[in-house]
């Protein structure tokens, strides 16, 4: 099944669907491992772990594709990718689809917000008029050569016009063909409960820890009526917090003895890059080469 029908019928569910965020591909690793359907990878995170700086439009088009082809490379799980704000017009979003496409993603979305963005929970953000974002959208739809592709449209207009605006904003990009809304940084709970009982879609609902919006369960996210939640910042804070404390630990001490319970062994790092199933297929290549050249020889009389 192509990852971007797979991903379809995962938000289409009753059951809410869960998306850890991806650092990097060894975390898609580690997603996989942990049994997740699908998940995430956000410019927030690609931009500390690609440039070690903060998501404020710094990442293009060509690097956020290549950056998402390395992902789908290593997984089958399928992913929702961040598209930023389409990376120009509707010429340059329609660009972006047929890149993102040709990465393997099985979802993206595209915000309102005017470019350069920055991350949905950061002060300053300002967003472009509502004619301008319906056009995007539908140049993102009309692009798609899947067509189980899904198109998420992103609104940021709570922190600047409000709930009611940005809750008539999504209504009328679910209205130009998006098949997914994300109201970015709502404030309660209650806003929450509006926003998806207001916006008739399939809603996503964002939990960055210290961000603007309660961080809530997801069994909680499922009775307020959200699809899908997404955990995008979670696996980056953490990395960052065990390599400071591992750093800080060598250069006081000078060695690792402290922090090694913290750490994976030799073996148990190389089962989850599949080391031993890449050193199987070498093996197998290997013998393959001996036999077709024994029999060859053979045929040859040497």
């Amino acid at each position: 099944m192509r990852r971007t029908t797979r991903f379809r019928q995962l938000i289409d569910q009753p059951e809410i669907l869960v998306m850890p965020g991806a650092h990097d591909a060894l975390s898609v690793r580690l997603i996989e491992m942990a049994g997740f359907e699908a998940f995430t990878a956000g410019g927030y995170a690609a931009t500390a772990s690609l440039l070690g700086a903060p998501d404020i439009g710094q990442l293009g088009l060509a690097e956020m594709a290549d950056h998402y082809a390395r992902l789908c490379d290593v997984t089958p799980l399928p992913v929702l990718a961040d598209a930023d704000t389409g990376y120009g017009s509707p010429i340059g979003v329609a660009r972006t689809i047929r890149a993102y496409e040709r990465a393997g993603v099985a979802a993206l979305f595209i915000e309102d917000q005017v470019a350069p963005k920055r991350c949905g929970h950061m002060e300053g953000k300002r967003v472009v008029p509502v004619t301008e974002m319906v056009a995007k959208v539908k140049a993102a739809v009309d692009a798609r050569v899947d067509g189980d592709l899904v198109i998420m449209a992103r609104t940021d207009a709570r922190a600047i016009e409000g709930l009611e605006a940005a809750i008539e904003r999504a209504q009328i990009y679910r209205e130009a063909g998006a098949d997914l809304i994300f109201v970015e940084a709502p404030l309660t709970a209650d806003e929450m409960a509006r926003i998806c009982s207001e916006i008739p879609a399939p809603c996503m609902a964002n939990n960055v820890e210290g961000g603007k919006t309660p961080v809530l369960s997801a069994a909680q996210l499922e009775d307020i009526g959200y699809a899908c939640v997404a955990f995008p910042v979670a696996a980056t804070y953490t990395i960052a917090h065990a390599l400071r404390r591992l750093y800080a630990t060598l250069r006081e001490t000078g060695d690792t003895t402290s922090v090694q319970s913290e750490m994976l062994n030799f073996s148990a790092f190389h089962d989850i890059v599949r080391l031993p199933a890449l050193r199987e297929t070498e093996r197998g290549a290997e013998a393959f080469a001996r036999d077709l050249l024994e029999k060859m020889a053979e045929r040859r009389g040497d």
